[in-house]
This record gives C-alpha cells, sequence and structure tokens, in this order.
C-alpha cells in the first residue's frame, strides 16, 4: 500500500534522543512504525546531529566512511578512548568535541570546568589530519570544558605563554595567566585545510549569556566560579584581539563548547557554521529536496523547547523542508515549545511519545517501543486524512 504521496518519499531525519537511544536506533523504531500502516512506503533513515555526541558516528554511517579509535587525554587528563571519522570520498575528516573533550565521560561529581581541558580533543584532530584531507569538520556540543579551545590550540603546536614567556597550564583557570599567543611560524598539518566549526548554540564568548554563565553550570561550576570563568574568557579574547588583530568577543557560536568556537576561529581562522545544517550537506539531505523526492518528514530528540530554535536538529530539518514546502512531524519525549512557534519554523506539528502517566525514567526505559507507536499512530491519522 502507497501513502498517497504521489510515490514520494518518507524521510526519518531524527536526533539522539540523550540518555536514551541513538539516532539510528530512533530512525530504525519510527521507520517501523511507518512500515507497519504502509509497508510498501519508500522510507529513507537519515540519522542526524547538531554537532554534539553522536555527530562523528551519524556522518560516517551516513557517507560510508571509516571510524577510527585512539587514547587520548581525557577533559582531567586521565585517559580516553575517542573517536574520529572520515567520509566515504576521504575529502573529510571528522570530530566531535563530545568523544575526547565531553561531560559524558566524566561522573557528575567530578565535572571541573575550572581544570577540564580540551586538549584530547587537539590530539584527535592531530590524528584525522594526519589522514590527508583538505577538509575538517569539528563538531561543538557537550563539552565539559570552559578553557576557550586553549588545550586544542596547545595540542596542534601553539604557544599560549604567561607574561614570562612560560606554557601556561591546561584548563580554564590557567588562562588567568594568559599573556601572549604565539604561532608557529607554519603549522604544516592545517596548511591548505578547510577548518569547518559546527555550533548547535549561538552565544558569544563571554558575558551574560556567552559560555561561562549560561552552560559552565550545567558542566558543574558553581555560582562563585562563574565571576572567574567569564573574566578569563575575557582575558583570552583580549590576548587575541591584541596579538593577532581577531575580535571574538562577539561572533555567533563563539561561546560554544566552552569558548572552542571563537578560541580556534580567532586563533587558526576556523569557519563558524550552523552544525545541523553542514551536517545535513554532508549527509546529502538537501539534494533530496532538490530533486523533489520528498513527501513527508519525521524528525525528532528528547526534548522541543525554546532552545531548539537556535541550531537543534528538528528546527534545522524543518527550515531545510520548509523551503520545498514539505510537511514535517516531529517526535519527542516532552513539547515545551508552543506550537506557533514552531510552525513559524517550518513545522507542521508535533507528537509526544509518552503514552500515559510515566515517570522520566520510565519514559527513557521504553522510548524506542514508544517511538514505534507513536509513528505508527501518526501513520493511522495520515491515512485517515487521504481517505
Amino acid at each position: 500500500m502507497g501513502t498517497g504521496l504521489d510515490g514520494k518519499m518518507i524521510v526519518v531525519a531524527p536526533n539522539t534522543f540523550k540518555g536514551a537511544l541513538a539516532a539510528p536506533v530512533v530512525a530504525a523504531a519510527v521507520a517501523r512504525g511507518v512500515r507497519a500502516v504502509f509497508p510498501g512506503s519508500k522510507v529513507k533513515e537519515i540519522p542526524l546531529a547538531d554537532g554534539g555526541d553522536g555527530t562523528t558516528d551519524c556522518i560516517v554511517r551516513a557517507t560510508g566512511g571509516r571510524l577510527y579509535h585512539k587514547i587520548v587525554t581525557g577533559p582531567l587528563g586521565d585517559p580516553v578512548e575517542g573517536a574520529w571519522g572520515i567520509t566515504g570520498d576521504g575529502s573529510t575528516a571528522v570530530v566531535e568535541v563530545a568523544s575526547a573533550s565531553g561531560m559524558a565521560s566524566l561522573p557528575r561529581e567530578r565535572l571541573d570546568p575550572l581544570r577540564a581541558t580540551s586538549y584530547g580533543t587537539g590530539e584527535l584532530i592531530n590524528a584525522a589530519l594526519g589522514s590527508g584531507c583538505r577538509r575538517l569538520f569539528l563538531g561543538l556540543g557537550g563539552s565539559a570544558t570552559s578553557d576557550a579551545g586553549a588545550g586544542i590550540l596547545q595540542a596542534l603546536g601553539v604557544a599560549l605563554l604567561d607574561e614570562k614567556g612560560v606554557q601556561i597550564g591546561r584548563g580554564a583557570a590557567a588562562l588567568g595567566s594568559l599573556s601572549k599567543i604565539s604561532l608557529p611560524r607554519n603549522l604544516p598539518r592545517l596548511r591548505g585545510v578547510e577548518l569547518v566549526l559546527g555550533f548547535d548554540v549561538d552565544n558569544p564568548l563571554y558575558g551574560p549569556a556567552g559560555a561561562a554563565y549560561i552552560y559552565a553550570p550545567q558542566k558543574g561550576a558553581s555560582p562563585e566560579q562563574l565571576p572567574l570563568l567569564d573574566q578569563n574568557l575575557r582575558r583570552f579574547a583580549a590576548v587575541v584581539e591584541s596579538d593577532l588583530g581577531v575580535w571574538v568577543s562577539s561572533m555567533p557560536g563563539g561561546g560554544a563548547a566552552g569558548g572552542i568556537g571563537a578560541g580556534l576561529a580567532g586563533v587558526l581562522g576556523a569557519k563558524l557554521v550552523p552544525g545541523v545544517e553542514e551536517i545535513m550537506n554532508i549527509v546529502g539531505l538537501p539534494a533530496l529536496f532538490e530533486k523533489g523526492r520528498v513527501g513527508l518528514v519525521i524528525t525528532g530528540e528528547g526534548e522541543i523547547n525554546a532552545q531548539s530554535l537556535y541550531g537543534k536538529v528538528p528546527v534545522g530539518v524543518s527550515r531545510l523542508a520548509r523551503r520545498y514546502r514539505v510537511p514535517v512531524l516531529v517526535l519527542a519525549g516532552a513539547l515545551k515549545l508552543e506550537l506557533e512557534a514552531a510552525q513559524g519554523e517550518g513545522i507542521t506539528t508535533m507528537l509526544a511519545i509518552a503514552d500515559g502517566p510515566l515517570t522520566l525514567e520510565q519514559s527513557m526505559a521504553r522510548t524506542e517501543e514508544l517511538l514505534e507507536k507513536t509513528a505508527r499512530r501518526a501513520m493511522e491519522l495520515l491515512r485517515i486524512g487521504l481517505g
């Protein structure tokens, strides 16, 4: 049985349901629900990410690329296993900050944004650059750090010096002693490589809406530590501006991943872009729309809220679909965004997957089942509407 969509495909393009299911599992569950009602339909699963956890796996899977593992320095200096990937055509290497420098690698009680370093992400970047790629995409999101990417820069060979000309330590606390940034005459592995940073929030580096005050609390910062973190990010920006002539203070996305966006854009000339848009381009989603092959999109993530309007997967997908007048259904564990606001971004409608009063733990344990059931109910309604 067809879907009544004139033979066009249904694209299932969700994000991870954080803490419950990875994006590929989410996509598979939704696709099962669709096929239960329309067994003959064309369903294409394209799991997505926004630059945070799962970005590397998402791109590698979608492009038929390869995933590599490497033991690197974790946020607090302990060894962790990180991963980087390369796309199927070998042109683009992919690294995500969350892999080596993410909150998920630490128990909640060990989170410490004053000490946490992004050095391990720099080690992954070094490994990825060794592949000979001409383009590197770094997903910003899920970091445990607030060091403005200082650790990455140190791993790549950039000297961050105090007033005595000595390399500063690692972590955001050490930024307070930063006095000079010294670039090697060249960074040979970065020569000729386009460095693209994908952000999922557009906050600036510092200030009331910056990396410290908005995101450091979820990384373990106490209220008393926030002014110091913000002050150190300001110092980093001032040194970048005085030594390199690059103003990083207010660039959109500069505060992503504890300031890694601003740090790498300011010091290395990296390009900051909305992560979900870049990922959709890499995995080829826009091309499907351009060919007129898509009749419906189903997307979603664990919670839809006001923050979703600033670069999260469902809104990124809906903005793309809106350009081609393709309807979008969003499935979520929790809906905390007004439908009118969602529709303003191209979302047709949204459904919460819970089928009764459930605790968060119960809902997360049943996420796969609930996704399949909700997708099936939605398709039954579509069938009614199609007559």
